[in-house]
């Protein structure tokens, strides 16, 4: 440790909480990662069921993800193994009356690569590729952003969309970004993520990354590791119960859990509190001798949305034709799926297991888990005129009710300065450009780690 180094403790074990406490170690500091849960990665984990080792959702990455690819690499990950590198694409099942759009393979430089994938699309018509092309074209022009924010739908309303690529592409993208749905989401956020995606002058910018290996593994305990080997610790069953100010130069944590042995309190001159948005207001606001009301207002006042993950499990033979697939939504049909991935094409080891996704899923995880299932394995069968996946071995429903929050047009979100010296919030909740997304959390993270630093050389 260097003369400078000071001991920080980070609160929360997510993305988020991970991405600080990496750069605080990497900047010498010692670092001490408290985790509640007995797993690392908060609302992106792996779970223990009582049907295999899954995880608690299924995630797409984006080439456009500097930051956490460049985490990944500097913790030791291996992005080929990790990871699963696919072109842009957004491809139905072929008799569901969808699209076939995919990015080509051959190395053109963005975005001539996006412009031959519209030519080549398959399942739109004439009207509905120059409709795409405008919208391009105009959001490009205008800088990717908006004088005053609106919804998605007022946005593609306004460059007029057509209904039909609304439907199988702009709604599907809305809500796997944002996880709010085109009426009620930013249309400025939305633009973000097609600037730093669709618009990017980087051509691999627009590649989806599949996660091979689960959710945990991925950065959460290759960062932990990161931090133990340069002197820190990792406290997993470790839950912050209070935070206190001691003089104005150190903060006092009280922590409970079988993993300290009972109650135990310690002091650190600075704190990340990476926790989810609701648990960061609750430890700032009985925080004796501060005033945190604004910053704790604006913590409480996110809507959460939920994100439903559906496993089926099958014949270790059966393997669907590509990696994933995107699936028409139609709730009136009980056709809840709005995209499928063939876990047995990232990992051997889960051959024959289909995770199905659903955003936005409040009234549908509402259903009993046996239903809902069952609606998904009919809705895959009758997709792919594959009547064998109606009859999946077993499935597990999992639902992660706080996945992310709405993202509202004009939602206001707090930074990452608290306004107390040496304590700081991370989160994919603080400000900046993108949603509630593994990428959002770890830049929050960073940002967190660089503040706290700032202000301690000051």
């Amino acid at each position: 440790m260097g003369a400078n180094a000071r001991a920080i403790a980070v609160i929360g074990a997510g993305w988020a909480g991970c991405a600080a406490a990496v750069e605080l170690a990497r900047a010498g500091h010692k670092v001490t990662l408290l985790e509640a849960a007995r797993t690392l990665g908060g609302r992106a984990r792996r779970v223990e069921t009582d049907r295999a080792r899954l995880d608690n959702g299924q995630h797409i990455l984006l080439g456009a993800y500097s930051e956490s690819l460049r985490l990944m690499q500097l913790t030791s990950v291996d992005r080929e193994q990790a990871l699963l590198t696919l072109p842009l694409q957004m491809r139905y099942p072929a008799n569901t009356n969808g699209m076939d759009f995919v990015a080509p393979s051959l190395p053109l430089p963005a975005p001539l690569h996006l412009l031959a994938a519209l030519i080549k699309a398959k399942g739109l018509l004439r009207e509905d590729k120059l409709s795409l092309a405008r919208f391009a074209t105009a959001a490009r022009w205008m800088g990717w952003t908006l004088h005053a924010d609106c919804s998605v739908s007022e946005l593609l309303q306004r460059f007029d969309q057509t209904e039909r690529l609304i439907r199988l592409m702009w709604r599907p993208l809305c809500l796997a970004a944002l996880n709010t749905p085109p009426e009620r989401a930013s249309a400025q956020i939305f633009l973000n993520v097609l600037r730093d995606s669709l618009g990017a002058r980087r051509r691999r910018a627009s590649d989806m990354l599949l996660p091979r290996a689960d959710l945990s593994r991925l950065l959460p305990e290759a960062a932990a590791a990161y931090v133990e080997a340069r002197g820190g610790a990792v406290r997993s069953g470790a839950k912050v119960q209070g935070i206190r100010s001691i003089e104005g130069r150190l903060w006092q944590l009280d922590i409970s859990g079988a993993a300290v042995g009972g109650t135990w309190s310690t002091y650190f001159s600075g704190v990340v509190i990476a926790t989810g948005a609701a648990q960061a207001a609750a430890l700032l606001h009985e925080l004796p001798g501060h005033d945190t009301s604004h910053v704790c207002s604006q913590l409480t006042a996110f809507e959460p949305e939920a994100i439903t993950t559906i496993y089926l499990q099958y014949d270790a033979s059966v393997r669907l034709d590509l990696p994933f697939y995107a699936l028409r939504d139609d709730p009136f049909k009980h056709h809840y799926g709005q995209f499928v991935f063939d876990r047995g094409q990232l990992d051997a080891a889960q051959a024959g297991l289909l995770a199905v996704v659903i955003s936005a899923a409040g009234t549908v995880a509402a259903q009993p888990q046996e239903l809902l299932a069952e609606a998904v394995a009919v809705q895959l069968a009758a997709d792919f005129l594959r009547p064998e996946l109606g009859r999946p071995a077993w499935f597990k429903v999992i639902t992660e009710k706080r996945a992310t929050y709405a993202c509202s047009p004009g939602l206001v979100r707090p930074g990452n300065a608290t306004g107390l010296p040496g304590l700081m919030l991370a989160g994919d909740y603080t400000a900046g450009d993108y949603p509630a997304t593994l990428e959002a959390a770890v830049r929050s993270g960073v940002a967190a780690a660089a503040l706290l630093q700032r202000g301690a050389a000051q």
